[in-house]
């Protein structure tokens, strides 16, 4: 009798895999996260998981890159927007920077990967990759604003290092829920900075 066969499983897409991935990672952290129980949840082998991903460093890193680029999506489309000053897309810029809470799946992403650079030059290089687009943005807006004269006029790239230094110094008790920490007075603190670094107020008097 001729054995039977069962059909193969169609491999999950790889968005699919990702946003498993993510929300595992931030509801247990990557050290309790295993290959074998992220496989069985979307029903595929660890051996599958590893195939494509070759370590959990390297999950925790596309994941977080995919998750950045989604984000990265609207960063753009807001930067380019038309009518807005360059504090009005400064605050947009900072909004989409900034956790969205305390657990927010993107930010636990960044902790995860702060604490793992130290001992693997792997995460340090993707960490500096995923980074690169939004200092490269910020750099933009702030010769734009400087151009316009919205901003005082100063290097770029120093100082939009600087702001984001800022951005996740407030983002990091934001998103680990520390008490009394909350997102509106976060943005205001980042403003009430990006101010002093930028050289003009926010909201001139008129």
């Amino acid at each position: 009798m001729a054995q039977e066969v069962r059909p193969r499983r169609p491999a999950r897409p790889r968005e699919e895999v990702l946003a498993a991935a993510m929300a595992a990672i931030a509801e247990h952290g990557l050290a309790r996260l295993t290959m074998a129980g992220l496989g069985k949840q979307l029903q595929m082998s660890a051996g599958h998981l590893l195939y494509y991903f070759g370590s959990k460093d390297q999950l925790l890193l596309e994941t977080l890159r995919w998750s950045e680029e989604q984000l990265g999506v609207r960063r753009r489309a807001v930067l380019a927007a038309t009518g807005l000053t360059a504090w009005e897309r400064f605050a947009a810029y900072a909004d989409l920077y900034l956790p969205d809470g305390p657990g927010d799946p993107r930010w636990i992403l960044w902790v995860e990967v702060w604490g793992r650079s130290p001992a693997s030059a792997e995460i340090r290089q993707g960490q500096l990759e995923i980074e690169a687009p939004w200092q490269a943005d910020l750099e933009a807006l702030i010769r734009d604003g400087a151009a316009e004269g919205t901003f005082a006029p100063g290097p770029a790239g120093e100082r939009a290092v600087q702001v984001r230094a800022v951005l996740d110094g407030f983002s990091v008790p934001l998103a680990i829920g520390l008490p009394q920490v909350r997102r509106t007075e976060t943005l205001a603190r980042v403003t009430a900075v990006a101010t002093a670094l930028l050289g003009t107020p926010a909201h001139p008097a008129g």
